[in-house]
């Protein structure tokens, strides 16, 4: 799939240190492009290091500006003349206190306060939006009943809420949402990532997702014991960066589109770094019984909830990619490297240690 990436436009990335947005930064840097990187705290070295060295080596630039989710109009500064905004500002973690408090109101909040500023920009003319696998469907249960019995672009989330997989509903109302506002307007265009668990080492060097929570937890001993039968796709960092800039510069590209590379257990991913690290760290060698987890998983997590083990654990999921690869010309990396990069990344940094 040819396009073009036009170099006399800027574009503006929300969320900027976070894992996809780094590397969707580093391509247009090496591109040649002027990149907007609007983040909390452009004064924090420790977060925003890696970024001046992308525009250090050129041939594009990075231009740091401070904005908030939660703060309208925050991000009128930062698109200033921008001729593309990637929105993938939002809050992915797995432990939280007040579901509406940490996930739910800077997702929604969020993509108000951005594309109200995209409304205000005249310059703007495409938004390419980070959505999830999560805003096509809420339990893996659910595959099943789809018409063609895979989860593809034409699905949506209808059952999450604030109390049950409250992250998979932040997601879903902000897509909704942001749909809605595109709807009212006819100046900008709007395409939407929705990719599956997305893996592969940082940019920054650090872990920055709910991503790093599940690969820790395979190398760290808490699934020494076994992993829970979980199943959802999973794709590389690198494709769902190269994914936003296919979307944001192929000019036929609409609508929604699922990426990943192929579905996996969590056993699955433990498997693709037994060869490497399984003699030296506790990764888990069996799936754990489904009744076990009903029995003691609450107690244990509260996030693995009886409803949520129900409808998830043990269920197949099965996705359908081909339009990622047919309209933006996907080529999907292989996943044992992705796994390999992240976790070798992970030891440097200390998260894990040896048996």
């Amino acid at each position: 799939m040819k396009y073009t990436i036009n170099t006399k436009q800027k574009v503006l990335v929300t969320g900027a240190t976070g894992f996809v947005a780094g590397w969707i930064i580093k391509q247009l840097v090496e591109a040649g492009v002027c990149v907007h990187a609007a983040v909390r705290d452009p004064d924090s070295e420790a977060k925003v290091t890696h970024l001046k060295q992308l525009s250090q080596k050129g041939p594009g630039s990075v231009v740091l500006f401070k904005a908030d989710l939660t703060e309208a109009g925050s991000y009128n500064k930062a698109m200033k003349g921008c001729a593309t905004v990637f929105h993938t500002a939002s809050p992915f973690i797995l432990k939280f206190n007040d579901a509406k408090k940490d996930l739910i109101e800077p997702a929604l909040t969020g993509t108000e306060n951005v594309l109200s500023s995209v409304n205000a920009t005249t310059s703007v003319k495409r938004v390419v939006l980070t959505s999830s696998v999560v805003a096509i469907y809420g339990d893996t249960i659910e595959c099943v009943s789809t018409p063609s019995g895979k989860f593809n672009e034409d699905n949506w989330n209808t059952t999450s809420s604030a109390t049950h997989q409250p992250y998979s509903y932040s997601k879903t109302l902000a897509e909704r949402t942001a749909w809605k506002i595109a709807k009212d307007q006819d100046r900008w265009t709007l395409v939407v990532i929705n990719p599956a668990l997305v893996i592969g080492p940082t940019l920054s060097g650090k872990s920055t997702s709910g991503t790093h929570d599940i690969v820790r937890q395979l190398g760290d001993g808490t699934m020494k014991a076994g992993a829970p039968p979980f199943t959802l796709g999973v794709v590389d960092v690198r494709d769902v960066a190269d994914a936003h800039i296919r979307a944001a510069y192929i000019k036929t590209a609409v609508g929604r589109h699922l990426i990943f590379n192929e579905a996996q257990s969590l056993l699955g991913l433990a498997n693709l770094l037994k060869e490497k690290y399984g003699a030296a760290y506790p990764l888990p060698s069996k799936e754990l019984p489904k009744w076990l987890l009903w029995l003691v998983g609450p107690i244990v997590d509260k996030t693995f909830s009886r409803k949520v083990i129900s409808l998830n654990m043990g269920q197949k999921w099965v996705g359908d990619n081909s339009k990622s690869i047919e309209k933006l010309g996907i080529n999907y990396s292989s996943l044992k490297a992705s796994a390999e990069g992240m976790f070798q990344q992970m030891i440097d940094q200390g998260e894990f240690h040896k048996k």
